[in-house]
């Protein structure tokens, strides 16, 4: 099943503090949610376990995130794959883009597309997006914190 999601949001930090706080694996760590693990395998990529939970499915999803198309500090593209077992499968990426914002800080956009599999996918389209909708508006909220925080 195939997903996609756009948005933006604007941050209270310049344009280089907001692209250190993105490539900073132990502040991503803090904001994705159910992120257990973050782990730095090289410049471009991470290793990362997560526990997701949607509708009646539990999940612990392993995989790998990959970043491509760096343009620091106004984006780049972010991609990956992870298997949850029995729950399915998710991989797909987004492009990530910084700007400055009119109102002072700066713009952060980004526009997903991501492939489910497995009894994930069974769960519906609605109960889908609602959930991916909600855990990206969690993490931006925590983001935001954590460039206020600097």
């Amino acid at each position: 099943m195939a997903m996609t999601m756009s948005g933006e949001v604007v941050l209270p930090a310049d344009q280089q503090t907001v692209w250190e706080k993105l490539n900073d694996p132990d502040v991503l760590k803090a904001c994705i949610p159910g992120c257990q693990s973050l782990e730095k395998t090289s410049d471009t990529s991470f290793v990362a376990v997560a526990k997701i939970k949607v509708g009646p499915v539990s999940a612990t999803f392993k995989g790998a995130v990959n970043l491509t198309d760096l343009d620091p500090p106004n984006g780049y593209t972010i991609s990956g794959q992870g298997e949850g077992g029995v729950a399915g499968f998710a991989k797909g990426g987004a492009k990530v883009g910084l700007s400055a914002a009119e109102e002072g800080g700066t713009k952060l956009s980004y526009n997903v597309e991501a492939n489910i599999g497995g009894k994930l996918a069974q769960l519906g389209a609605r109960l889908i997006d609602g959930v991916a909708k909600k855990m990206a508006d969690e993490f931006f909220q925590k983001f935001a914190d954590a460039v206020k925080a600097g």
